[in-house]
């Protein structure tokens, strides 16, 4: 009889042979393909540490009863390709999602309570923390959703306990138990209404509120040693631009690690709670 860890790691190298840990996150495929495909992108389970953004303090915690009713925003292409909460790279155009306090990743069955449609996407990065608002789609998930023309929306957002326990155990190298494996959990269900799914390329900007009158910079930190600056630079390097900005504060210099700029406060935000997340409480966001 094959035990548990020799099933595992046989698993992963069926995986990698048959080409499915193409870094793809496929969430009709199993727990362990899911996992493999969130670790080849350098992700990993995370709960995090608690958080403050704009004097709101935000606790990352497990809560598989979690039901919330909101309203969503999505965000694209000005975070696609950086970096995720939980270290995987972000795509507008897989289904994900971020969200404030829950795992990362965790499961979430998403219901557009304007039009009936729901969707299961996949938590992987944190936000949003605009407008009380519950939780930010990726471009595609607010496509298959109806609103990313409108760009928010009345939202219910619930959690799926086996499937998000069950992912959790495939990336921790824990047992899973393969009678609760999902069943096809990406696919729309639109409740007798059509789906219309939007031309991608079509209606990019985001409709929110956002006030662009200066440069924003998320500063990591703030150094007397310039080796010390680089350091954290490279650390840092895939949550965006990544800069070390040379200051004289009375005669004595200092080297500032900084990421940016961005044109809306929302956006710094977003990366800020990220940095924090990452464990740099001490990060802010600094105006020019």
């Amino acid at each position: 009889m094959i035990n548990y860890k020799t099933y595992l790691s046989l698993a992963f190298l069926l995986l990698l042979v048959s080409g499915c840990a193409s870094n793809v996150v496929d969430l009709n495929a199993s727990p362990y393909s899911q996992a493999a495909a969130i670790k080849g992108q350098g992700g990993v389970y995370k709960i995090g540490k608690p958080y403050k953004i704009r004097g709101t303090t935000y606790y990352p915690k497990e809560d598989y009863h979690y039901s919330e009713v909101g309203m969503a925003s999505w965000y694209g292409k000005d975070f696609h390709n950086k970096k995720t909460a939980n270290g995987e790279k972000y795509d507008m155009n897989t289904l994900t999602a971020a969200h404030r306090t829950l795992p990362l990743p965790s499961i979430v069955k998403v219901t557009n309570l304007e039009n009936g449609r729901s969707l299961v996407l996949r938590v992987n990065d944190r936000g949003p923390y605009a407008k009380n608002r519950i939780i930010d789609i990726s471009k595609r998930g607010a496509q298959l959703l109806g609103y990313q023309v409108q760009g928010t929306a009345k939202v219910r957002v619930e959690i799926l306990e086996k499937e998000s326990k069950e992912l959790k155990a495939a990336l921790l190298g824990q047992k899973v138990d393969t009678d609760l494996s999902i069943s096809s959990p990406s696919a729309p269900v639109s409740n007798g209404k059509t789906l219309v799914i939007y031309n991608a390329e079509k209606a990019d900007k985001m409709t929110t509120e956002r006030n662009a009158d200066n440069n924003y910079f998320v500063q990591a930190g703030s150094f007397s040693e310039l080796s010390s600056a680089s350091g954290l630079k490279e650390k840092l390097s895939g949550f965006g631009n990544t800069r070390v900005a040379q200051a004289n504060v009375d005669g004595k210099v200092y080297y500032r690690v900084r990421i940016g700029p961005f044109c809306f406060k929302e956006e710094a935000e977003v990366t800020l709670a990220k940095v924090k997340n990452y464990g740099i409480q001490n990060a802010s966001i600094v105006r020019y």
